[in-house]
């Protein structure tokens, strides 16, 4: 467990080629954040920290995709204060994970709400100026790829951008032509072949890590900065700043 926590969590840059995203938005700029689990594993100042050093780089818009706490939602503000604080003209947005739930998810909805964030649960947010606004929508926990193809389905509009704490949304969201998905929920098995993320020890997930496109439409993957277990090989703990481009 001390070997884990000295463990950095880095801060990762990626770009993403998305063939269905919106022109006006060529090179926008999204703070990814997931899977802290706030609790035994990730002390408080460690998460904050990582949270303020990928707000130096100054997004364009927040996201988190869930699972900001690990079975306790008390002691979860100065955490969501920091994701409100973050700097992002187009918004801070936030999605629950499972393990958000398994306290009291609405007081942790609440409690984000309050510090900076928007919560999504089946809405979609129209951001930026002009007559063509960027769409940003957000589904809740859901288990299944059905569970999450009638979330998705049930959006008021297609988004450009997809918030979803399970990667299985994607199925759905391809369907529907969704431009870019961002999921976390897998931790990228945790232990994974060096060099190679993909093939790792999260056998319940085939998307699982990094980067897939299906359909013209795109799927990140983060690994998350926190734990299930104290160990992680060939798997750093990450927040990325993902530029996406018009592919």
């Amino acid at each position: 467990g001390r070997r884990h926590r000295r463990q950095a969590i880095e801060v990762r840059s990626i770009e993403v080629e998305c063939p269905r995203w919106p022109r006006a938005f060529d090179g926008v700029r999204i703070a990814h954040l997931t899977d802290f689990h706030l609790g035994d594993l990730m002390p408080l100042d460690r998460a904050v920290d990582a949270v303020e050093r990928l707000g130096a780089l100054r997004p364009d818009l927040v996201a988190c995709t869930g699972d900001v706490v690990d079975l306790d939602s008390h002691g979860a503000e100065p955490l969501l204060a920091a994701m409100g604080a973050m700097p992002a003209p187009l918004g801070r947005f936030l999605v629950l994970g499972n393990h958000d739930h398994l306290d009291d998810g609405h007081m942790l909805a609440s409690l984000a709400v309050m510090r900076g964030m928007q919560v999504l649960d089946g809405q979609v947010a129209a951001v930026g100026e002009g007559d063509e606004p960027l769409l940003v929508g957000g589904v809740d926990w859901g288990r299944s790829v059905r569970d999450l193809d009638r979330r998705v389905r049930a959006l008021p509009r297609v988004p450009h951008l997809l918030l979803a704490h399970n990667p299985k949304a994607f199925h759905a969201a391809a369907r529907a032509g969704v431009a870019l998905t961002l999921s976390g929920h897998t931790h990228g098995g945790q232990v994974a072949v060096p060099g190679r993320p993909r093939l790792n020890v999260s056998f319940a997930h085939r998307l699982s890590a990094g980067t897939y496109l299906r359909s013209g439409c795109s799927l990140f993957v983060s690994v998350g900065a926190g734990a299930w277990l104290p160990l992680r090989v060939h798997c750093a703990p990450e927040v990325v700043m993902v530029t996406v481009r018009r592919g």
